[in-house]
């Protein structure tokens, strides 16, 4: 009788690297590694004899209002916002529906829209094959409109369809340039609303600032 012997797969030793084993001493600064920090770290100290004490009577307060470049530029940003407040309260945007050229459809869905000042509207898609659109009319408007929707639908494979408030460009008029151009007293007066307006806010502040304590409840009016 013939004995058979299975087969056995011998898998080599596994080997590991070495670890090791760090005490809570390993964890402490060499001796005299921090020396050369130290010693600069004294030398940027100053001593407290050297110290001075300031004369609070050579000290002198200056206001905004007699630094005139500070004044003034407070004063040409209040008089920049109340007009852009007043431009935005009368004026219609150039993204109105009342002020649309023509949109770009693809499939029957709008994917961009060309108002009649030349400025557009487009979905991310869209704008990210059509890249930096450039200004393909000289002088804004219908004209300017009309280049960029030619321009878009040849990008993207879609179709222009005009809108019914669509304008020409002798019909167009240019938004008036605001001269941003103020005269001292107009500075001047600017500056007196400028303070005003602090002082009010202060005063609702702090005239506040009672019952918010007697309610239970916190706020730092220095915010």
């Amino acid at each position: 009788m013939i004995a058979s012997t299975a087969s056995a797969t011998v898998r080599p030793a596994q080997t590991y690297a070495s670890r090791t084993t760090l005490t809570p001493a390993d964890a402490l600064p060499a001796a005299g590694a921090d020396v050369g920090a130290t010693a600069d770290h004294e030398k940027q100290r100053i001593p407290v004899s050297e110290l001075k004490k300031l004369d609070s009577a050579e000290l002198k307060i200056i206001a905004i209002k007699d630094i005139p470049e500070v004044r003034d530029q407070m004063a040409t940003n209040w008089l920049n916002m109340r007009a852009d407040e007043a431009a935005m309260a009368t004026e219609v945007p150039d993204n109105a529906p009342q002020n649309i050229y023509a949109t770009v459809k693809v499939d029957g869905k709008v994917v961009a829209t060309l108002y009649n000042s030349g400025s557009s509207a487009m979905t991310n898609d869209v704008g990210a094959k059509v890249g930096n659109l450039q200004d393909l009319g000289p002088n804004g408007g219908p004209n300017l409109a009309q280049s960029r929707a030619d321009y878009i639908a040849k990008a993207i494979g879609g179709t222009i369809e005009k809108a019914s408030t669509a304008i020409t460009q002798s019909q167009w008029t240019p938004r008036p340039s605001v001269s941003r151009n103020y005269s001292r007293a107009q500075l001047d007066a600017a500056f007196e609303a400028v303070m005003a307006d602090g002082q009010k806010a202060t005063a609702q502040r702090v005239a506040g600032y009672p019952a918010q304590q007697a309610s239970g409840s916190y706020r730092d009016i220095s915010a």
